[in-house]
Parts: structure tokens; C-alpha cells; sequence
């Protein structure tokens, strides 16, 4: 099987020289790209100089997560695409797990490997953990990393499981079904997009698989730092667009109430912690919502379906009130 491993960079040469010697190393020869998202810095020069087999696809300017992929994937001819962050560490045959998934399982479009965070090893990354859901109200949680909590792998996740969303962090697709439903959704710029973009594989008949036997580190952080506002935005933001473009009917102007009163609650919450940056941006994200929801209403009439997306109905109820923390307690 042809696979593409990718990474997309963005003044990311430090990222490069500590991670994509072990990329080239550890990936059966297949075909390494670096997309270049319009860097500022020489990290260009340096892959074209220090690895030549990489091939190298540069943008004019950056288009964000979504949309840089979705530009240098249009040159890649591979069947199957692995989008990596630049700031993950593999192991030796840590792709034959997700290549044999692929080769067995026809219906298996997407699919992602354990994360483990490459600080603490024992423990599991927030991007992704062991694979992806979101609740009734449309919150993101993990197998392994619900919220701020993070668990220990213990092998406690250590079965392959159909997962609702993999991981941006380290996603495997296949090229037919990427393209087959639009690619990511560039609007939402960076974080959610691949959640996004599993939902609408799923609405298309696809499966969504989490590996065991694959596992990569992910130091996090890399382009955009857990303590920005910019990403409390973004996550925000494109949390209300996720829950407006891909669920049918009436039921989601309920559902976006919620979360504006919630989202308050997040606000005072913010404020409380002395983090007044974070609770502007979470009313900055509702605003932002608001400008885009015009223009995503064609997408909605394409992809809102009444696919069942929630495992849990609130992690936010089982998590503040009920002090459940971990994924088996929900």
C-alpha cells in the first residue's frame, strides 16, 4: 500500500531537526512530505539540504491546519494520507498496525494510533489519547483525557475500538474518502477540523478506527501553546460551527443555546482563575460563530445528518458535578 506520511510546518525548523531524522527512519520507506505553510524561517533550506528524500511542497502564505493541508494534499497521489505534527516522535513499525487495519478493513476510512504524551510517557496525550468522541452538546473528551484530566496508560484502553473522531495529531486516511467528502473544512483554520472531517466520513458510510498497536509521542504545543487565547478562540469558535454545519434539524438552535449559557459559565469560570484574556476570547468565538454562520448554512444543507454522534450525554455534568474523571467512569 502507498502511503504519504505529511507534515505540515510553519517556522517549525527546530521541530524538524529533533523529529523528522526518526519520521525517515521509522516509516518502511515510505514517501515523507513536508507541506511548508508560507515559514518565515530557513526550514526549508534545512530539509532540502539535510534530507533530500523528502519531498517538499511550499505554500505562499499560512493557511492554517486545514487549509495547508488541504493545498499540499492536492499534489500527494499516495492512496493513503498520514497527517503527522511536526512535534511527534515514532517508534520503529509503528505504521504496519495502521497499514494491516487498513488492507483488512474495507469500511475503515480513518484511523489513529495510541498518543502518548513524550514528556511523561506513561501517560496519555491530550491530542487524542486513545481515540475521540464528543458529548450531546458537542464537547470533545478521549479515552484516556476528558477535559484537563489525563490518565495513565495502564492498558486499560488496549482494544481496538470505532471511535467517533481521531486525532489531528496523527491521522491516517485514506485519499478516496478525504476528497470523496471535500477534504477539511478550511473555515475552521486549526483545531476541530478533523473532527469535522471524521463526522462527514461517517455521514458518508465510513468507520473510524483507534489502533493499540500503533503508538507515536507527541510533545504538544508546537505551533500553538495551550495558554493562548488564540486557541481558546478557535476551540470555541469551531466547536458551535462543528455542532451547526453537522446536526440536522431544530434540535441544534437548542443545542447552541446551551452552549451559549455554558460558555458563560466558562467565562466567569476564566475570570475566577484571573485568566481575563481567555474569557474575551471565549466571547470573541461567539461573535466569530455569528460572522460565519451565513456561510455555512450551504454547507449545512449538504452535510447535517441524523447520525448519532454522542456517546455521553454531558461530560461537562459527569465531570464539574459528578467528579467522574476518567473515560470508564462516564
Amino acid at each position: 500500500m502507498n502511503i504519504a506520511v505529511v507534515i505540515l510546518n510553519w517556522n517549525g525548523k527546530k521541530l524538524l531537526e529533533r523529529f523528522l531524522p526518526g519520521v525517515i527512519a521509522h516509516s518502511d520507506d515510505q514517501q515523507i512530505y513536508v507541506i511548508d505553510n508560507g515559514s518565515e524561517d530557513d526550514s526549508v533550506v534545512f530539509v532540502r539540504e539535510q534530507f533530500p528524500s523528502v519531498k517538499i511542497i511550499q505554500l505562499d502564505q499560512n493557511y492554517g491546519y486545514a487549509g495547508g493541508y488541504n493545498k499540499g494534499l492536492q499534489e500527494i497521489e499516495e492512496a493513503v494520507y498520514v497527517l503527522l505534527n511536526s512535534d511527534v516522535e515514532v517508534p520503529e513499525n509503528w505504521l504496519k498496525p495502521l497499514e494491516e487495519t487498513l488492507l483488512k478493513t474495507e469500511d475503515c476510512v480513518a484511523l489513529q494510533p495510541k498518543i502518548l504524551n513524550l514528556n511523561t510517557p506513561k501517560q496519555f496525550d491530550y491530542a487524542g489519547a486513545a481515540g475521540g468522541y464528543i458529548d450531546r452538546l458537542g464537547y470533545p473528551y478521549c479515552r484516556g483525557r476528558i477535559f484537563d484530566h489525563i490518565e495513565e496508560d495502564r492498558g486499560q484502553y488496549d482494544d481496538r475500538q470505532q471511535i467517533f473522531w481521531a486525532s489531528g495529531a496523527c491521522l491516517v486516511v485514506r485519499r478516496q474518502a478525504f476528497w470523496e467528502v471535500g477534504g477539511l473544512d478550511a473555515d475552521f483554520f486549526a483545531h476541530q477540523e478533523e473532527i469535522d472531517l471524521c463526522w462527514r466520513l461517517q455521514t458518508a458510510g465510513g468507520r473510524i478506527m483507534f489502533i493499540p498497536e500503533s503508538v507515536v509521542y507527541h510533545l504538544g504545543g508546537g505551533t500553538l501553546d495551550s495558554t493562548s487565547p488564540n486557541k481558546t478562540y478557535l476551540n470555541f469558535r469551531n466547536s458551535l460551527l462543528l455542532l451547526f454545519k453537522n446536526v440536522k434539524g431544530k434540535q441544534v438552535y437548542l443545542l447552541i443555546l446551551c452552549r451559549l449559557i455554558l460558555d458563560a459559565l466558562a467565562v466567569l469560570r476564566f475570570m475566577l482563575q484571573l485568566k481575563p484574556d481567555h474569557a474575551v476570547a471565549v466571547v470573541r468565538a461567539h461573535f466569530g460563530f455569528y460572522r460565519l454562520v451565513s456561510s455555512f448554512r450551504a454547507k449545512r444543507k449538504q452535510w447535517a445528518s441524523h447520525l448519532k454522534y454522542f456517546r455521553n450525554r454531558s461530560v461537562v455534568w459527569n465531570y464539574f458535578l459528578l467528579k467522574r474523571r476518567t473515560f470508564n467512569r462516564l
